[in-house]
């Protein structure tokens, strides 16, 4: 199996696994309270809103909860925009990306929403999708090396065998 093959199938027990992690965390996790019965419908549609708010009441809030709402919405789309382009040349296009994270964000979002584990928040959907467009940005940043690196180690085998 050539390296393209192996990085190919271990992006795809990698983006597997990922997105069991992501479900997990996102409708059945505890610790996040997603598993309460009896809540009322919450959302938020403001722009804004709730990162503003998770800001200027960080010091009575604690920085783990800024952290985890605003950074961590951000950091669990990373893997997302990252894989994607990997496993398939239709997603090696930024807007692609772009679109596709934002509408499984959107969707993470409702199903939130109808089985009332967690919340609506377009702040969430916003966050998330910075991730998603990070992810591609990395992968884009990783495959300009990798192809560099290759692009040298060619060199030096031709310059050796003259």
């Amino acid at each position: 199996m050539n390296t393209y093959k192996k990085r190919k199938l271990y992006s795809f027990i990698l983006f597997y696994l990922y997105m069991i992690a992501l479900c997990y965390f996102l409708f059945f996790a505890e610790f996040f309270g997603r598993v309460e019965t009896g809540r009322e419908y919450h959302y938020n549609l403001q722009l804004f809103k709730e990162i503003s708010r998770f800001y200027h009441y960080r010091h009575v809030l604690g920085i783990r909860a800024f952290l985890l709402n605003v950074v961590g919405n951000i950091v669990v789309f990373i893997p997302f925009g990252y894989f994607l382009p990997i496993m398939t040349i239709r997603c090696q296009k930024g807007l692609f990306i772009t679109i596709l994270t934002f509408t499984t964000s959107l969707v993470v979002e409702v199903t939130q929403l109808i089985f009332k584990v967690g919340s609506f928040d377009v702040d969430d959907i916003l966050l998330n999708t910075v991730g998603g467009i990070l992810g591609y940005i990395i992968y884009r940043i990783h495959r300009s090396w990798f192809r560099r690196q290759l692009k040298r180690k060619r060199e030096k085998r031709c310059s050796e065998k003259e």
